[in-house]
């Protein structure tokens, strides 16, 4: 390969270009902040919108469509990623998550803008796996701190201003904007790519795509997702459904594992969860996961309703978690880079937010906002000392040649435990909302004749003893359920105390941090003989066209 045609260096183990960097990191981070934005912009608009579309039975599956198709889709990206550049999927990734914004702002009814959701999904999925597979591409692990914690700190500026501008659009403009928004966003992420992402060329073999895998993990990931959000409200758990659910989701996950031993190109390979800090990580990960977006998904909504106030100032209010958030997360990623040191970081976050899930646990309706405000700063903090150093560890853990492949696993489960979250939050929260309105409403209210169309105007309208008995519910149905969660904090803390803290790289060659013992496994491939992509794809052993170690795989 010519050097002309590798941007950022011809020698892997040379300091990369800051410069070109930089450039390739506007497109990431405009990408990023897309998908980030897209799971929290429709917190503030939601009670809104499913009001208007008289749909407040079908609210979870807003937000839940396109948490479970990003998820499937997260694995497909980082293993085609890894065979055959990261480039096209990237570009092709933005524009399907523009298809289906354009396909939700056109709604006329729930099920058109779920069907939009999920197809923003679809491609939203490849978005933050793929930037993330790109930074690791250019930047040794030693550096890659700073730009992880960049990366961290653009999640939680989206968390609050997705929350912010859902609100605005919701009282200003129209909360179809919530999804116009993305089309110039998409082509500004879409033209950086072209511009500034230029991977060096490869001769790459056909590659043998694990199609079998790849159906195996979408039923697996569906069923479990659609068991959680249905078990004990629109179905009992001994229904047939349910019990249908469970079992599909239980051999589909056994005949995945079993399909994996045997692809030549497994898409989630088997050798990943031999090694610890992988599984401790992507463990850790699951539970934050869960934390995360089962706060981030209904916060918003309980801030409408229990403290009265508008879909803006509802996302005004959520701005102290990313205050807290984004200054961390860039912080503890600088310290990484500089210190080396990285194994202290996730375990004070999980001790923070343990923490923030016990304060939220003790709101109460007539509390002053700042209180609530505080609590999630301090959630804020414990997000932003864990989120991106988690990633970090895995990608350190293996070969470039697998980093998309490691990367998307690991944000795999971590989106399995956001399913589970926004599901089974979604889940009990309502449950415990339509049994505290029935004991708590009375039965006689002509005011309150439909409550799947309770809209926060809506509650500002009625006498104040329904306003009063209405709040005291959405505070008493959601705040039980932080508490539920907070020992899963502990569980994190457990599992995190047992990493192991690798040196961090500090070159782009091709050199694996694996254990030694790990390397003389049948499942191991050499990867120090592999060319290097600067911006692009990594080349695989199929790529490489090594028969024989795409045979050991």
């Amino acid at each position: 390969m010519s050097d002309q045609n590798v941007p950022h260096r011809a020698d892997p183990t040379a300091a990369p270009d800051h410069r070109s960097i930089l450039l390739v990191f506007v497109g990431l981070m405009t990408a990023m902040l897309l998908s980030a934005l897209d799971q929290t912009i429709f917190s503030t608009a939601l009670p809104t919108i499913v009001g208007e579309l008289d749909g407040v039975n079908h609210m979870l599956w807003v937000t839940t469509a396109y948490i479970l198709a990003a998820t499937i889709m997260m694995p497909v990206y980082g293993k085609l990623g890894d065979l055959v550049g990261r480039k096209p999927l990237f570009i092709g990734a933005i524009t399907l998550f523009i298809v289906g914004s354009i396909v939700g702002g056109l709604a006329q009814g729930m099920t058109e803008l779920i069907a939009g959701r999920a197809i923003q999904g679809l491609g939203g999925g490849g978005l933050m796996i793929l930037s993330q597979a790109i930074i690791a591409d250019i930047v040794p692990a030693r550096e890659r701190g700073r730009y992880m914690g960049v990366m961290g700190g653009v999640f939680a500026l989206a968390s609050v201003i997705g929350p912010l501008l859902g609100g605005w659009f919701t009282e200003s403009v129209d909360w179809r904007w919530c999804l116009w928004i993305n089309i110039p966003l998409g082509a500004l992420a879409i033209l950086s790519a072209i511009l500034f992402l230029h991977p060096a060329p490869q001769d790459r073999a056909r590659p043998r795509l694990d199609i079998a895998g790849m159906m195996l993990i979408a039923i697996a990931s569906a069923a479990l997702v659609l068991f959680t959000s249905w078990g004990g409200g629109q179905y009992a758990w001994d229904s047939p459904v349910i019990v249908t659910l469970i079992v599909v989701t239980v051999v589909a996950g056994v005949a995945f594992v079993l399909v994996e031993r045997r692809a030549v190109e497994p898409i989630m390979p088997l050798l990943l969860f031999r090694e610890r800090n992988f599984n401790l990580t992507t463990a850790a990960g699951l539970l934050m996961g869960i934390a995360m977006f089962g706060t981030l998904a209904y916060m918003p909504t309980y801030l409408q309703m229990v403290a009265q106030v508008n879909a803006t100032e509802a996302g005004l209010l959520m701005i102290p978690m990313m205050a807290a958030m984004l200054p961390t997360s860039i912080i503890v990623g600088r310290r990484v880079s500089t210190t080396g040191k990285y194994k202290r970081y996730p375990l004070l976050g999980a001790v923070i937010i343990g923490v923030a899930m016990y304060l939220l646990s003790t709101m109460t309706w007539d509390q002053p906002i700042w209180l609530t405000c505080a609590y999630l700063a301090v959630f804020g903090m414990g997000l932003g000392f864990q989120m991106q150093v988690l990633v970090l560890i895995v990608q350190n853990t293996f070969p470039l040649s697998m980093v998309g492949t490691a990367t998307a696993a690991n944000n795999y489960f971590r989106q399995i435990g956001a399913s589970l979250g926004a599901a089974v939050v979604g889940s009990i929260f309502t449950n415990n909302l339509v049994s505290l309105l029935v004991e708590r409403v009375p039965s006689g209210s002509g005011s309150l004749s439909d409550a799947n169309s309770l809209t926060p105007s809506a509650v500002l309208e009625l006498p104040q003893q329904l306003q009063d008995a209405i709040v005291s519910s959405y505070n008493d149905a959601l705040t039980p359920v932080f508490l539920y969660i907070m020992p899963l904090s502990v569980v994190s803390l457990l599992l995190l105390s047992f990493l192991k803290e690798v040196p961090l790289r500090t070159t782009l060659d091709r050199e694996p941090v694996i254990e030694p013992s790990h390397m003389d496994g049948p499942d191991y491939v050499a990867d120090d003989v592999e060319p290097v992509s600067a911006t692009g794809g990594v080349v695989g052993p199929s790529e490489a066209g090594d028969g024989q170690a795409a045979a050991e795989r």
